[in-house]
């Protein structure tokens, strides 16, 4: 037999010899170790055997239960040791799955803000000024139909002045 399993048996032994198996008691009589061990576990349950009982006090059921009235009858927590004493101790636990939910969304709102304000801002870049010459330029390119059409109109009304000459003319 592996010592593992006759250790094992050793309390069953020590309490019921009768009942342990016979194998067990073999194994104990040819190992030393496990001899050893059952003669450690019936030396410390002689000593425990050997200590005397303490006597109980003859006024503790009575002290004990004034001390539970007085308990009763005394003023009841606060609001928030009753909500605590419900989540912890309550038959229901309905509020515990509210806190934890409760719980979690304080966390991600928070981690929201907080990685809202510690997020890098994107750093704008200061564009050149164009010059007055470019900017005339890109206005003619957006502007283009619209002097097309004016140059049509005056080529139509003779060509002779220009923008001035066509509104007179009308």
């Amino acid at each position: 037999m592996i010592c593992r399993k006759a250790k094992a048996s050793l309390p069953e032994m020590l309490l019921a010899p009768e009942q342990a198996g016979s194998e067990v008691r073999e194994h104990v009589k040819g190992c030393p170790d496990c001899a050893r061990e059952l003669a450690e576990l019936q030396a410390t349950m002689a000593a425990l055997d050997s200590w005397p009982v303490p006597e109980v006090s003859p006024w503790f059921d009575g002290r004990l239960q004034a001390r539970l009235r007085e308990e009763r009858a005394g003023a009841p927590a606060g609001w928030l040791e009753r909500l605590r004493g419900r989540m912890v101790f309550g038959e229901r636990m309905a509020l515990r799955p509210l806190a934890a939910a409760t719980l979690a969304l304080t966390i991600a709102v928070g981690g929201g803000i907080y990685e809202g304000f510690t997020a890098p801002q994107p750093v704008a870049t200061p564009t050149e000024a164009a010059s007055p010459v470019i900017r005339d330029l890109q206005s003619l390119d957006e502007n283009a139909q619209v002097f097309q059409e004016l140059n049509t109109l005056d080529q139509d009304s003779g060509g002779s002045g220009g923008i001035g000459a066509a509104h007179n003319s009308l």
